[in-house]
Formats: structure tokens, C-alpha cells, sequence
């Protein structure tokens, strides 16, 4: 059956390792954060309030590319990152950083709000929840050159708006994954329970409750994303 699976986290959360390993397990097809030649990035680096609109535009219409791309694969698929998070909370980081004028963010939202509602929305969002010092220590394990710069006060700001989304996102069910103490990669029953919980909210079910996410870990409804 057609199953069209979203991982969301923040930065360093473990997205991509755990698409792979969900993956494998359940015999899906992962779909990895696509990597875009974006014509503006170059321009946004040197004047980001300048070119912050144009770039993050070019970035959801990559996105809405994707997304329509996945809903027409007849596997089963688990999706590395949105288009609802590059909306929700890296646009709107920019945005409350003055990079965005208000009248720029107004249309950006616009036209995020009409994408997404034509769109159909995926079968369910697993959002993989991490502390800022969780964060920090694998994005210093893997040691990757482009994410040198990254601060702790940014990830902080960028886990607000992940909490604030979730909070909000009403398209399709959540759950979510306590990624501080979940370790999917050196515990196999670790992500054996999160494969088990997945296939339980896919079939409708409440399924496995993890302790630290009872609260907000099994939504559903229909409406506009926050």
C-alpha cells in the first residue's frame, strides 16, 4: 500500500540516519533532503535581507517539486525533511530576524498556504524531538564543514519554531520521537519500537506512546498548517 511518511526535526536531530534505518527495516523507499543549485544562495550570503525572499522562494518551489514527485511513486516512502518546515520554521526564522520585510513574508505565506493546501498531505509526520546540547553533539560528531558556523543560540531559535509548528500542524497525524533518549542507531529495540509505532499510526491506531512524548505524540484533523 501507498504510504507517504514525513521526518522532521531540527538540524543534527538524526533525520536522514533514521529514514535510512526506518527504511531498511520496513522495506520503504527513502527520499533524501534534495540538494539545490540555488541561483540566489550566492547573493543571499553577501546580503541576506536583499536576497532572503527570492532565495527561500526558489527553495519551496524545490520543495513543491519534490513533494509531487513522492505523492506519484507507488512505494511506500519516507520523506527527509518538507516543505511545511521550510516554511514553518526556516523562512520564519528569517523573517523574525528582519531578513523578510512583512510585506515579503505576507506573499511568501501566501503562496506557501495555496501550494500546501493543494498538495495532498502525507499519511503522517514523525517529528524527532532533540535538545539543543543533543543537537550540538552530532553535528560535532559528523563534522561536516558547512555547519561549522553554526551556534547553539540559533538551534535554540530553530527548536522554538520546530515546537511551535508541531503544535500547530493539524494536515495529517504526528509522532513524535524523544531523540535524547532514543538511541535508533546503537539500540536495535529503540528502533524497533519507532518502526512499530509508525506502522500503528499508519494503520490508525494510537500504537506505542513514547514516555516523553505522550503529550503531543498522536494528532490528527484536517486544516491549515500553522
Amino acid at each position: 500500500m501507498k504510504r507517504f511518511v514525513v521526518l522532521a526535526g531540527n538540524i543534527g536531530a538524526g533525520k536522514s540516519t533514521l529514514v535510512r534505518l526506518l527504511c531498511a527495516m520496513l522495506g520503504w523507499k527513502p527520499y533524501y533532503e534534495p540538494v539545490a543549485e540555488n541561483p540566489f544562495l550566492e547573493d543571499f550570503y553577501r546580503d541576506m535581507s536583499r536576497w532572503a525572499f527570492h532565495s527561500q522562494v526558489f527553495f519551496l518551489s524545490h520543495r513543491v517539486r519534490s513533494h509531487a514527485v513522492l505523492l506519484g511513486d507507488p512505494y511506500p516512502v519516507v520523506q527527509d525533511r518538507s516543505l511545511y518546515e521550510d516554511a514553518e520554521v526556516f523562512a520564519r526564522n528569517l523573517f523574525l530576524h528582519g531578513r523578510l520585510t512583512e510585506r515579503e513574508w505576507t506573499t511568501y505565506q501566501e503562496l506557501y498556504r495555496t501550494v500546501s493546501a493543494l498538495l495532498p498531505a502525507p499519511d503522517l509526520v514523525v517529528y524527532l524531538r532533540a535538545s539543543v546540547p543533543t543537537l550540538r553533539r552530532r553535528i560535532d560528531q559528523r563534522g561536516r564543514g558547512l555547519e561549522a558556523g553554526i551556534t547553539d543560540g540559533y538551534l535554540s531559535e530553530l527548536n522554538e519554531l520546530y515546537e511551535s509548528w508541531i503544535g500547530h500542524f493539524t494536515l495529517c497525524p504526528i509522532l513524535t520521537v524523544p531523540g535524547d533518549t532514543m538511541d535508533f542507531v546503537a539500540q536495535s529495540r529503540d528502533l524497533e519500537s519507532i518502526a512499530a509505532a509508525v506502522v500503528e499510526h499508519l494503520r490508525g491506531s494510537q500504537g506505542i506512546l513514547f514516555p516523553e512524548a505522550d503529550a503531543g505524540a498522536s494528532r490528527g484533523g484536517e486544516g491549515p498548517a500553522g
